[in-house]
C-alpha cells in the first residue's frame, strides 16, 4: 500500500472523527469511531492506519487518534 492510500486513509479517519464531534464526550467519540473503523473497515486498512499512529500519527485528529489505538 502506497503513500497515496495510507493519505486516503488518514483523511477518511479524520472525516469520521469530525462527523463524531456533537457528542461532547471524547471518550465516546473515539469509541463510536473506533466502532465504524472495526465494522467498515477492511482488515489491511486498519493494519495499516494502526502502523500510522504507531509510526508518526501527527496528521490524525486527536478523536482520530484516539480510535484508532483503539483498534484491535
Amino acid at each position: 500500500m502506497g503513500q497515496h492510500q495510507l493519505n486516503s486513509l488518514i483523511k477518511m479517519a479524520n472525516q469520521i472523527a469530525a462527523n463524531n464531534t456533537h457528542i461532547g464526550d471524547e471518550t465516546a467519540e473515539a469509541e463510536m469511531v473506533a466502532n465504524h473503523l472495526s465494522k467498515f473497515w477492511a482488515r489491511s486498512m486498519k493494519a495499516q492506519i494502526r502502523d500510522y499512529l504507531e509510526s508518526d500519527g501527527s496528521e490524525l485528529l486527536p478523536i482520530a487518534r484516539q480510535a484508532v489505538a483503539q483498534l484491535n
